[in-house]
């Protein structure tokens, strides 16, 4: 199989021996916030310690090399420590989603072959019965038990050995694994240096999932700078806001939703210190112009980049312009000069489905030799997602091909409509859904979070998106919400709110003739 070419590190032994050997053993790695704003601090040289103590209690439990050891957690410090202790240990960490029903689970579980799993209180009773657990708090018998104490020597893990195995979000059908190796991974956090001023002895805020690859990697990022992590384990706009000011945070790591949410928040804003904030990082879902508007306005200090990535090919492939040109707010940014990318089946060499190939491509989908011929190609990956490219080289997100509805011969991208109306001052948040038409086929519906203070109509809303848009891809219908449902990664549910659409017009949504 072809893979794109990169520089082994041969300092590193393995993914999970990557936390900075500088920084000074007093410095906090992370900072675990409750929902309730308590906190608890951990610092480099109590991390370094607790790693070594768990990697030596998994190796003396008989786990062949490259054991599956599963991760049922919401996010806490011991969920990190049993992560990068696992790897270190020479297994494979699989986190997942612990949101998903107990049948996916089973699945994953099943498909992964997780021969042992770190699960919290809350979520032990889903762990099927016949593979043994270990309580993920630190304060419990169970997790005591498991430790033997003293340092431990990183397993020298081969570069195309599985580190980690993350699962798709199962949007199309049961969640696919996807193998991380840990030669391109290393590499990977190691182009991350040029944060490391950012970053350094500061603080960065992580509040999306552990199971997720938007956090997991800003947590390797994060440890591998030498900087500390302000760990949410549970989001919400208010306590994200708090915790910035608090922690005095420097780093801001997000999807836009969780942005979109906080900066509702006005009584926190209000109160709010958040001059510390000299970055703010976006991605894993698209940003409208209106977002970006707003997020520059809340930390005007603040440098801002909204980037892409996925599962399959990597976290990161765009970036800054080779010759220094603006990056445009809504734009992934520039391909950096480690990947390659086309534009396949559009109407111009300019637009059309994102194929990328870069060192982090994973070798294919876990158990699933025939999804990984349809989507992996001598080393290239079909993202699906539909791009544009303007004269300057940079790239913008414009939808996914399967989220991509046809109404009356056109083709919508429900994310271009809702950047059109995200545009509507009245407008804080936006999801635009197709609902079937018996003569367009589909049409769109928009749901609307309107701006606090505000209190636009439906009609006002329909004959801006005429006004500025083409007549195909207005909404013909607009319904108004307190807020948006989430998924589990953060994310808008976008099955939820198609199927609330179906429920609220199951005879279609008939156009005004």
């Amino acid at each position: 199989m072809y893979r794109a070419p990169y520089t082994p590190d041969p300092e590193i032994s393995n993914l999970g021996d990557i936390i900075d050997r500088t920084a000074a053993d007093d410095r906090p790695w992370v900072v675990d916030v409750e929902p309730d704003g308590r906190f608890t601090r951990l610092t480099y040289g109590e991390a370094r310690a607790q790693i070594d103590t768990v990697a030596r209690g998994l190796s003396r439990r008989g786990l062949k090399r490259g054991a599956s050891v599963g991760l049922l957690s919401a996010n806490r410090a011991e969920m990190l420590i049993a992560y990068f202790a696992i790897m270190r240990a020479g297994f494979v960490a699989v986190p997942i989603n612990h949101k998903l029903p107990q049948p996916v689970v089973n699945h994953i579980v099943a498909d992964a072959a997780i021969a042992l799993m770190y699960a919290d209180a809350e979520r032990a009773a889903m762990v099927p019965q016949g593979v043994p657990m270990i309580p993920v708090e630190a304060t419990t018998p169970g997790w005591r038990e498991h430790l033997d104490a003293g340092p431990f020597e990183a397993v020298a893990m081969q570069p195309d050995e599985v580190a980690t195995i993350l699962y798709t979000s199962g949007s199309t059908g049961m969640p696919k694994g996807v193998p991380l190796l840990h030669g391109p991974y290393v590499w990977m956090v190691n182009q991350y240096a040029a944060l490391r001023p950012v970053l350094e002895g500061k603080a960065a805020i992580v509040a999306a999932p552990l199971f997720h690859m938007n956090a997991l990697f800003f947590s390797k990022v994060i440890v591998r700078l030498g900087a500390t992590n302000v760990l949410l384990r549970q989001f919400t706009g208010r306590a994200y806001i708090e915790a910035i000011d608090r922690h005095r945070v420097s780093m801001l790591t997000s999807v836009p939703t969780m942005l979109a949410l906080a900066l509702r928040e006005r009584e926190a804003l209000a109160k709010a210190d958040l001059s510390c904030v000299q970055f703010v990082y976006t991605g894993s879902a698209p940003l409208t112009q209106g977002l970006a508007d707003k997020v520059r306005a809340a930390f005007p200090d603040a440098e801002f980049a909204n980037g892409y990535g996925t599962t399959e090919s990597g976290p990161g492939g765009f970036g800054p312009h080779p010759e220094g040109k603006k990056r445009p707010d809504t734009s992934i940014g520039y391909p950096l000069s480690f990947v390659e990318v086309k534009l396949v089946g559009g109407a111009t060499p300019d637009e059309g489905v994102l194929h990328i190939r870069a060192p982090t491509m994973a070798p294919g989908y876990l158990n699933l030799p025939g999804k990984s011929a349809e989507k992996f190609h001598d080393g290239w990956y079909d993202t699906g997602d539909v791009m544009r490219r303007d004269t300057d080289g940079f790239f913008y997100f414009v939808g996914r091909a399967d989220d991509m509805f046809v109404c009356g011969g056109e083709n919508v991208y429900p994310g271009e409509v809702e950047k059109l109306l995200e545009r509507h001052e009245a407008i804080h948040q936006t999801s635009v859904v197709p609902v079937a038409d018996e003569i367009k086929g589909e049409v769109p519906v928009a749901f609307v979070v309107p701006r606090k203070g505000t209190a636009p109509t439906e009609d006002e809303i329909r004959r801006y998106a005429l006004a500025n848009g083409p007549a195909y891809a207005h909404p013909r219908r607009v319904v108004f919400l307190a807020e948006l449902p989430l998924a589990g990664t953060n994310k808008i549910d976008r099955k939820a709110l198609i199927a609330r659409a179906r429920e609220m017009f199951p005879g279609g949504v008939r156009e005004n003739r």
